[in-house]
């Protein structure tokens, strides 16, 4: 989106104590956004602030805004998943579920977007766009967005509210409540956040009927042992498997057994490690492991009272659709989490092509289909996945 232009850039002389100001707003904002889930917990955004002359003038120049603070939103290519096509859907949607819960987080505070820029391939900006912000520019990052901010009236939304909500999210992957969700609490659930952008609405739509769940719950146990025995998907899949909570605090990403199976006694534990080896799976999935292990989703699936689905309008899907729809999915997911409920995304059918098309069709659901997932009312809390330090994911430009 391109909006007014003005001449000549802001100077930062003179308005230190507001810079102060607004990294302490910023980092009160980016608490929240960074539990943002994404996949294998891989968190693959980045966050610049542009506070030198080069960077403010490069992200006036993109945004066409002369504001008082601008910030990038960045996919870090070192962090991103790369085994399947699909993954690089998945990458800039979880950036897009950051970037929302981030403004948000601002917005609550009274810094509000005066102007958005997402940077595509195509129009000349996005390859351009890291080299014009200067040499503080990560060189692993891609600019996805750039927005210019200004001062004004808070939201009316408590940034204490989006911590809460945020810090008690969380992925369970065991059995849900069986008894249906209140129709009227679906109803709100499927309401957009904020009016939806240009480019299209997000298609959502909730599975409920005894014959939605039967029949996705026996496509999952056709097809969901696909990514089980692809070998690459697979190996990136248990690089992201941390040996127990202090690995896993300690590289502050990834997730553990405990999170997929439960609590698990250590000779359990060690005994799904060894399953669970890239090179175990490969040698049991020519007994079929794999297709044990879509039957075990599929019995958790076929017991869920509900299942979400989201898609885009068209089929092309260019980095202001994916960013939207990880806004959409934040709104939704917060939402949720405010409801008592949890998700379990099924992503497996949807990670290949011929999959999702026959899902779509199966289904009858609109669009290209970008998001699949249990919903419901979960049991015991699960363990909450850890998070990088911000010196990781965020610099000043």
């Amino acid at each position: 989106m391109t909006v007014r232009r003005t001449d000549g850039i802001r100077g930062t002389d003179g308005t230190a104590a507001q810079a102060s100001t607004f990294a302490q707003v910023l980092d009160a904002a980016a608490g929240p956004a960074a539990l943002s889930p994404s996949s294998h917990n891989c968190q693959p955004w980045g966050l610049g602030r542009a506070t030198s002359a080069r960077a403010r003038r490069a992200a006036a120049d993109l945004t066409g805004e002369d504001a008082e603070e601008y910030l990038v939103l960045a996919l870090d290519r070192g962090r991103e998943l790369t085994a399947l096509a699909a993954h690089a859907v998945e990458m800039v949607v979880s950036c897009g579920i950051y970037w929302r819960l981030l403004l948000r987080g601002l917005a609550a505070q009274g810094w509000t977007a005066a102007a958005v820029r997402v940077l595509e391939g195509d129009d000349g900006a996005g390859p351009d766009a890291a080299s014009r912000l200067g040499a503080g520019w990560p060189a692993a990052w891609t600019p996805l967005c750039v927005v210019a901010l200004r001062p004004g009236p808070p939201s009316g939304e408590h940034l204490g509210d989006l911590h809460d909500t945020a810090l008690a999210r969380r992925t369970h992957r065991g059995p849900y409540r069986p008894e249906p969700l209140a129709p009227g609490l679906l109803r709100d659930l499927e309401e957009p956040g904020t009016p939806e952008a240009d480019g299209g609405p997000i298609h959502l739509r909730h599975l409920t009927e005894p014959r939605e769940l039967r029949t996705f719950a026996a496509f999952v146990a056709r097809h969901g042992g696909r990514d089980f025995g692809h070998r690459a998907a697979w190996r990136e899949t248990h690089s992201f498997v941390r040996r127990d909570a202090a690995e896993a605090a300690a590289r502050g990403d990834g997730f553990t057994l405990d999170q997929l199976f439960g609590r698990l006694s250590r000779p359990r534990r060690a005994a799904m490690r060894c399953a669970l080896a890239p090179a175990t799976m490969n040698l049991l999935g020519r007994v079929g492991y794999h297709r044990v292990l879509a039957a075990g989703l599929a019995d958790i699936v076929r017991r869920t009272p509900a299942v979400v689905t989201m898609g885009f309008a068209g089929q092309a899907t260019g980095r202001a659709d994916l960013l939207r729809g990880g806004a959409r999915l934040a709104d939704y997911w917060w939402r949720a989490t405010r409801y008592g409920l949890s998700l379990h995304p099924i992503s497996i059918v949807i990670q290949h092509d011929d999959l999702r098309d026959r899902l779509e069709r199966e289904l009858s659901l609109s669009g290209r289909t970008f998001f699949v997932s249990r919903v419901g009312v979960a049991g015991p809390s699960a363990p909450h996945s850890h998070r990088r330090d911000d010196a990781a994911t965020h610099v000043v430009i």
